[in-house]
Parts: structure tokens; C-alpha cells; sequence
């Protein structure tokens, strides 16, 4: 480096610029592009400008906010009410039987004490199923829990229940169903329920649905309900010791009876004391067809008129019995001799 370009570098002289070449584009001068892009004034318009200060919200706006959280809340529980996700409680007078009863009512009906009792201790442990009455606006219908529910009203307190929008086809399946599970329904009250079913117009699919049966002991249902008319199961009651054999019975009793020989028997005081098992015995003990009557025993006597055998006949039955102080030792004499007589009974059916 030359001693004039020391100098130049000691006291800040700039070094000559270099001819630029034709082909090289110009160096821009970075003060000229300073001196044509000024800064904006930063100053002015912040000042023209200022950030308003943070306000704290109104009164009017915190009540709407909190207006729309809780109606956003009221929202959501009403959505998880109608999806039946979940339990509420729901007084008992506004909830209707379902439009198919399953039940035969029993005014002595002990277990329903039973069950005040145990929701008085215990509370409700088992919600009931509902839906919103289709007809009757903020009322229900029950599927399942009539007794739960007459218990509540008992104790003059709310039902938990589940509301579900269901079908009427959903609502008997559930109802139902529900029967079936708890295994609390007697013979007749699923006989009649069967019924009521088919009366409403249901398909035989949905009813052995509901019913968990098959064709075969649907029919068998139907046919006993429209069998024994519905004044002698009121009467009757649930009579849940009373299985199919025995209400098939008293179907075929009922067909050849008197009218009036039922009536009288319901009209008895004492009858309808009774618990509800005693009064189906005692409706099936009164329309037992009369017993025919047995033929007088005959006495076979011997030569000199001494009864020594006695004989008495029924439609299934001959029975022989002897007298021992008369002939002691015959009876066993002929037992002896039984399978002989016997052989020579049967070679003479057989003979031509």
C-alpha cells in the first residue's frame, strides 16, 4: 500500500472509486438510498395513536355472558335428557301408565310394602324408563317401574327416572323386556299383555320381542287371555304360584261353566279377602266339573253267605279287599297264584 493511502486510511479519507467496467452494474450509494427511503416518523403516529387503556368489562356484559353459558348449559343437559344419558328426578303425577298395561293390580299386593320400605331406607337404587307423553305436553309415560313409581307416591316424593324418546313399538320391547329380565310378571299378566299387544295392531315379531318367546307359546298366551274374560283375572289377581298348566286348566273350565256360578263366587266378601293364590284355587276348586258318581261297593259272599271279599269300582280303578277274620290266609293264597291267573287271562284274550 502506498503512503498516501496510509494517510487516507489514518484520517478517513474514502478511497477513490474504481472505474467501473461496462458490464458491472452500478454500486448503489447507500447514503443516497437512506437519503430516499426516510424512516417514518415513529413519533407522530404513535402519538396520533395512542393504545387505549384496558377496561374492565360492564355489568351488562358479564350478566350476558353468564346469560349465555348458563342457557349453552341448559342446552347440554337437556340434550343428555333427551338422549336418556342421564337420571332426573320427575313427580309421579305427571307420569302416565304405558298405553299397553302389563299388570293385573292387586289391592293385598305384599310386596309393595316391602318395597316402601326398602326406598324409605335406601332411596330408589333403580331409575325408571320414561319418554315425553306423545300426546300430553310435559308429561311421561312409563316403559318400565309402575311399582317404583307407586311406591314414590306413597312416600309423597319424587321418581328417578330416565327420560328416553322412544316408539310406541320401543317402548313396549323395553317395557318388555325389562318384565323378562326381572322375571316378576305371572302367567297371566304376560298372557294379557301378549294380548293387548296383538289387540294394538303390533306384529307377531315385535311381540315375541317383547315377550322373549317363541310363536308356539305366544299363541299359547293369547289364546288363554282371550280365553278368561278380564273380570275373573281382576278379580283373581297376579296369582303368581299359578303356572301355565293351571291357568290352562281354569280356561277350560271357564268355557263350560255357568255365568252365573262365577259371579257368585266373585261377589263372595270372603273371596276377595283372600290372597290373591287362594283366590285363583278357590275360582279353580268351584268350577271343577261335579265328580261322578261312585258305584255302592259289592260284598261277595260263600255258600253259606258269609261276606268273605269286598269290591269297589271307580272308572280307573277295581280295588279287592278280603275279610281275614272271615277266611284267614285266602288273601295270600290268591297272591301266590296271581301270576298264574294271570298268564291264563292273557292266553285266553289271545286265543282265536
Amino acid at each position: 500500500m502506498s503512503r498516501k493511502s496510509n494517510l487516507d486510511a489514518l484520517f478517513g479519507a474514502r478511497p477513490a472509486a474504481k472505474p467501473a467496467s461496462p458490464e458491472a452494474p452500478p454500486t448503489p450509494d447507500p447514503e443516497a438510498f437512506a437519503a430516499a427511503n426516510p424512516p417514518p416518523p415513529e413519533p407522530e403516529f404513535a402519538a396520533a395513536n395512542a393504545r387505549a387503556p384496558e377496561r374492565s368489562r360492564s355489568g351488562a356484559v358479564r350478566a350476558m355472558s353468564s346469560t349465555l353459558r348458563g342457557l349453552a348449559a341448559r342446552a347440554d343437559a337437556a340434550a343428555e335428557i333427551e338422549a336418556g344419558s342421564v337420571v332426573v328426578e320427575i313427580e309421579p303425577e305427571r307420569i302416565d301408565d304405558s298405553f299397553i298395561a302389563d299388570r293385573v293390580a292387586d289391592a293385598n299386593d305384599p310386596g309393595l310394602a316391602a318395597l316402601v320400605e326398602s326406598i324409605r331406607e335406601s332411596g330408589q337404587q333403580v331409575p325408571i324408563l320414561v319418554r315425553p307423553h306423545p300426546s300430553a305436553p310435559d308429561r311421561y309415560q312409563v316403559a318400565y317401574g309402575r311399582r317404583r313409581i307407586q311406591a314414590a307416591r306413597h312416600l309423597a316424593q319424587a321418581v328417578r327416572a330416565v327420560v328416553r324418546p322412544l316408539t310406541d313399538a320401543e317402548l313396549v320391547v323395553a317395557q318388555g323386556k325389562e318384565n323378562l329380565e326381572r322375571q316378576d310378571l305371572s302367567y297371566i299378566e304376560r298372557a294379557f299383555f301378549a294380548l293387548r299387544l296383538e289387540e294394538h295392531g303390533f306384529p307377531r315379531a315385535t311381540i315375541t320381542a317383547a315377550m322373549g318367546v317363541g310363536k308356539g307359546d305366544l299363541s299359547t298366551l293369547i289364546s288363554v287371555a282371550r280365553t278368561v274374560p278380564a273380570e275373573i283375572v281382576r278379580a283373581i289377581g297376579p296369582a303368581p304360584a299359578a303356572g301355565r298348566p293351571r291357568w290352562m286348566l281354569l280356561a277350560e273350565r271357564v268355557r263350560t261353566a255357568e255365568p252365573r256360578r262365577i259371579a257368585d263366587l266373585l261377589a263372595d266378601p270372603g273371596f276377595r279377602d283372600k290372597p290373591t293364590n287362594e283366590r285363583f284355587a278357590a275360582v279353580l276348586n268351584a268350577l271343577a266339573p261335579p265328580a261322578a258318581p261312585r258305584p255302592a261297593p259289592q260284598v261277595w259272599s260263600d255258600e253259606a253267605g258269609r261276606g268273605i271279599a269286598r269290591i269297589e269300582r271307580s272308572p280307573d280303578r277295581v280295588a279287592l279287599s278280603f275279610d281275614e277274620r272271615a277266611e284267614p290266609g285266602l288273601a295270600d293264597y290268591l297272591l301266590d297264584r296271581l301270576p298264574g291267573i294271570l298268564a291264563a287271562y292273557r292266553a285266553g284274550r289271545t286265543r282265536p
